[in-house]
């Protein structure tokens, strides 16, 4: 069934000339164009991001390398080791800054196990900006819109700490940021990134606010279901399941890493999230307790938008960014 259907596909999608493809040649056309239009989209999503912003930010588009890519391959005898991963990242400058004076910087990390940062976050990101902040916004190996080798070299939970934090080294070497000011924001996978990040480099991060965050991808794989554990589990990924793996998976999740804390840190989750579970937050927070650390919660009771509850416009997501910058202000003063 899935041979004819991408006959079919490739019979109405493609070049006379390739519709006389056998089924397992039609089969990679087919996957071509998922990745063309992935590209596509990811391309046209960019577009906006100058149209939505340019009035209160100055707008760009950045390339930096992260760590090596281990499932590279070796070509004219140039290891991986050799070759750092190009990393792509926004940037965005408030217009009315003031000359010579060094800004405070959040590094924004996007969401989801595959994909990127889109127009999703803009009216986040113009708030940031009126507020006197450099934003920046790494696409981190596994993001979409980069083409499969891209999507393939995912490391979740491990390499894509280090190219955010590469991204955030990269803006105290090329932008006018204060590396004394420097917080991390994140949601839903970002949060994972965002505490992996302070629990792994405390000196690099004054503040960090994680929201609706991954917290314990053992616990996460098990209520989610098998499609989940299979992306987890996929060779290109980390190739083995929580219970042939429970070290490695522990290693990745924040809860087994919360003895690290050193960075004042505020999490927001809700009842009714039905993405990551308030369980997973309850037990980063019940661990960070044990722990003895100092930190900020809030659990809301069945906000308007689960997941996305403090992401959209209600007056109540409003409210609750509002105390994200004011704890943002008090930490990077």
């Amino acid at each position: 069934m899935r041979c004819r259907l991408a006959a079919f596909l490739c019979a109405a999608l493609l070049p006379l000339g390739a519709q006389t493809a056998s089924p397992d040649a039609a089969l990679k056309q087919v996957e071509g164009l998922r990745w063309e239009l992935d590209s596509l989209r990811k391309a046209a999503d960019d577009q906006l991001w100058f149209q939505r912003l340019s009035d209160v930010a100055v707008v760009d588009k950045v390339t930096y390398t992260g760590p090596p890519n281990p499932k590279g391959e070796e070509t004219y005898g140039i290891k991986n080791e050799r070759h750092p991963l190009k990393i792509q990242q926004y940037v965005f400058l408030p217009r009315k800054a003031e000359k010579g004076r060094k800004l405070p910087l959040i590094v924004l990390p996007h969401g989801g196990v595959h994909a990127d940062f889109t127009t999703y976050h803009a009216h986040i990101v113009r708030e940031m900006v009126a507020r006197g902040y450099a934003v920046i916004a790494p696409d981190y190996r596994g993001s979409t819109g980069y083409g499969r080798g891209f999507y393939e070299a995912i490391d979740y939970g491990g390499l894509e700490i280090g190219d955010v934090v590469a991204g955030r080294d990269w803006a105290v070497e090329h932008l006018p940021v204060d590396p004394a000011r420097c917080a991390i924001v994140g949601w839903s996978h970002g949060g994972l990134i965002a505490l992996m990040a302070v629990f792994d480099h405390p000196g690099k991060f004054a503040a960090c606010y994680a929201g609706v965050p991954v917290s314990d991808l053992i616990t996460r794989l098990g209520y989610l279901g098998s499609d989940y554990v299979a992306e987890f589990s996929a060779t290109y990924h980390l190739g083995k399941e929580p219970k042939d793996a429970v070290d490695e998976y522990r290693r990745r999740s924040p809860v087994w890493n919360v003895h690290k804390l050193r960075t004042p840190l505020l999490v927001h989750t809700t009842t009714n999230d039905r993405d990551v579970n308030v369980v997973e937050v309850e037990q980063l927070i019940t661990a960070l307790k044990a722990a003895g650390k100092p930190f900020e919660h809030r659990i809301y009771q069945d906000a308007p938008g689960g997941h996305s509850f403090n992401r959209i416009d209600t007056t109540l997501a409003q409210e609750s960014r509002k105390e994200i910058y004011a704890f943002l202000e008090k930490h990077l003063k």
